[in-house]
């Protein structure tokens, strides 16, 4: 099982600790979130999808998904959109902005991003994507890199073509969510499309996606298709953590112990990174959400559960997290 595991793995010349990566999620991947993920040591950890568009004229709300903080490093930025002549210029503010890596994200399936053929709309103009791809790979000195998803739907899977597309202009690695966009997030991911794009590939990097919510997930995900690599998207949410019991599982075939006061501690931890980085409604609403993920995996906190909920008072509910334990 160790084979699977690469340490370090690079894009190009650029080296990174490991090939299991964190997914640019949209609406989760906020600062208090990359920072909590970092202190698990993924090989590289994404921001969340910023639209070129807004990029380019530089809107603060924008700037405002990106920032990070030298210690967080390596970190990717994805960005969104369909317009050729907006890719190279949007491409060069993420680098000049001190991204290691620039994504291009072509497999976001919600409509009000695929409406104007952005996200998965891309899928439907394969050649776009490596016009858009050639554009941006030209502009900067980092890696580029994009995330599909298998195609439009079950007539149009188009995922290999792009593989090889991407790879002719110089990508240095291409994610495959192992759905289509008509999937959405249903039915199960079809791993046997990420083998097929691993097959095709030559020099370009294939980083396995979909359906990693255990340890054992991303060890048979390797096993099943042969990928580079994995990128855990929803399996993140609650449990910061399993980049290092991946890494653990991989390396000694067991898996690594976390109790329920091991995921308390870290939900802590997180909640204290919401307390420094957003206003007393903002963080209220996010600990609300954050605090949703961890406690499916904390069945004895009810009180705590039932606090988070209830209390409209920030000040009140700080106190009373900080000094929570599963022994009250």
């Amino acid at each position: 099982m160790g084979s699977f595991l690469k340490k370090p793995f690079y894009f190009g010349d650029l080296k990174l600790a490991s090939n299991i990566f964190s997914a640019p999620l949209a609406g989760c991947s906020d600062y208090p979130f990359r920072k909590i993920v970092h202190g698990f040591n993924p090989g590289l950890n994404f921001c969340e999808m910023v639209k070129m568009d807004a990029l380019v004229r530089y809107d603060e709300g924008t700037f405002k998904l990106l920032h990070s903080d030298p210690f967080c490093h390596p970190i990717g930025a994805q960005l969104c959109g369909a317009k050729l002549e907006l890719a190279a210029e949007s491409a060069k503010i993420i680098e000049d902005l001190g991204f290691d890596v620039v994504d291009l994200n072509c497999g976001c399936p919600v409509d009000k991003v695929t409406k104007d053929g952005s996200g998965s709309g891309l899928l439907k103009q394969p050649w776009l994507i490596g016009d858009i791809l050639d554009k941006m790979i030209n502009a900067v000195k980092i890696p580029v890199t994009v995330k599909i998803r298998l195609g439009w739907d079950d007539d149009h899977i188009v995922c290999e073509k792009i593989t090889q597309m991407a790879e002719l202009v110089g990508a240095k690695a291409i994610t495959i969510h192992g759905r289509t966009r008509q999937q959405g997030y249903s039915g199960k991911a079809r791993w046997e499309y990420i083998k097929a794009c691993k097959e095709v590939a030559k020099t370009i990097k294939v980083i396995g996606n979909g359906d990693v919510f255990t340890v054992q997930d991303a060890h048979d995900l390797f096993q099943q298709t042969g990928c580079d690599g994995i990128l855990v998207a929803r399996g993140t949410m609650g449990a910061p953590y399993i980049f290092e019991d991946i890494e653990y599982f991989l390396q000694h075939g067991k898996e690594k112990l976390r109790t329920e006061e091991d995921i308390l501690a870290i939900f802590k931890t997180h909640f204290g990174y919401i307390c420094d980085y957003a206003e007393d409604r903002k963080a209220l609403l996010d600990t609300r959400r954050v605090a949703s993920w961890y406690l499916k995996t904390l069945p004895s906190a009810k009180d705590l559960k039932e606090k988070v909920f209830s209390t409209k008072d920030f000040e009140e509910l700080k106190i009373f997290i900080n000094n929570y334990s599963l022994s009250n």
